[in-house]
């Protein structure tokens, strides 16, 4: 392993899509980009351009083959070819397994295995095409900022990338789960006549300044990244009087507080969730990702997880 294959996966199992041939594999991966303007009103598929092309130069020495690039409003596409005896090819098949797009792979427990440098580079290439920084996304303060990663209806994946930030040291500060109790708490939108507003993507949220030191390779969400984490810290410091690893270095398990009570949800038991947590009620997200297996347990993300 290296780290610009590390990378590779990173952004294949976040984002990606296999179309699998008899004798040839194309792999195309999305990297989206909602908003026509950065946060500093500069356009983002301009910026989008320049950080495919540092991107092209790091992967393509690795695919020994040219990767294609096309772009609309709303989101660039990175895809390559090869045959499916080529040797990269084989490897990134052997790390995915059999899932065909983002939203049935896993990461494999090998990834977990990975020194910790590849391990970074992996969360960078999952996060350039899953994350995103936005100053509308504080929490409570206006300078508590966060990135967050969005997750299709892909539960298992959402712990994978959990435990895999918990295995460099880097805790979730929220999971917005696509579930009836998190999405719709309150009935309010099954009450409307909405009774499937809660199956949206899962969103998991890590504190600005906690993520910086893995950062992106997509230049807008760098600039805004180191500019939202140094307003979060010096807010912590100066205004707030206090230790910034106090405040935003804490894992779920080790809060305490009282959990609001939510009502019982019609959708509990709905296909959509995962059979190992469908027709319970919960009132916290950190009750769903225990029972999906981001927990304390120094160990949890290099035994519960098995290769696809």
């Amino acid at each position: 392993m290296n780290n610009e294959m590390a990378y590779l996966l990173g952004m294949v199992t976040g984002n990606g899509e296999i179309q699998r041939g008899t004798t040839e594999t194309t792999i195309v991966i999305e990297i989206p980009h909602k908003k026509l303007e950065t946060e500093f009103q500069k356009d983002v598929g301009i910026y989008v351009k320049a950080s495919i092309t540092d991107i092209r130069q790091v992967l393509e020495p690795l695919l020994g083959t040219s990767l294609n690039f096309n772009q609309n409003a709303n989101v660039s596409f990175l895809s390559f070819t090869k045959n499916n005896e080529d040797y990269l090819m084989r490897e990134i098949l052997r790390y995915i397994g059999k899932a065909t797009s983002h939203e049935n792979m896993r990461i494999s427990k090998e990834v977990f295995d990975f020194k910790e440098d590849e391990r970074k580079q992996f969360i960078k290439g999952f996060a350039d095409v899953t994350g995103y920084i936005r100053r509308s996304n504080y929490f409570f303060n206006k300078e508590m900022h966060r990135v967050y990663f969005e997750i299709p209806q892909n539960w298992e994946l959402v712990a994978d990338f959990c435990n895999l930030l918990y295995s460099v040291d880097i805790p979730v500060q929220n999971i917005d789960w696509g579930h009836p109790n998190m999405r719709d708490g309150n009935l309010k939108k099954y009450n409307e006549g909405k009774p499937d507003f809660w199956k949206k993507e899962h969103q998991v949220k890590v504190w600005a300044n906690e993520y910086e030191p893995i950062g992106f390779a997509v230049l807008h969400k760098t600039e805004a990244l180191e500019d939202f984490a140094k307003e979060q810290v010096t807010y912590i410091e100066v205004d707030k009087k206090k230790k910034v690893s106090d405040v935003t270095h804490r894992y779920y398990w080790e809060l305490t507080g009282k959990k609001k009570i939510k009502p019982e949800h019609p959708s509990e038991s709905d296909e959509f969730i995962p059979e190992e947590i469908r027709g319970k009620h919960y009132n916290s997200w950190q009750e769903i990702a225990k029972d999906l297996g981001y927990k304390e347990d120094s160990e949890c993300w290099k035994k519960n997880y098995m290769s696809l």
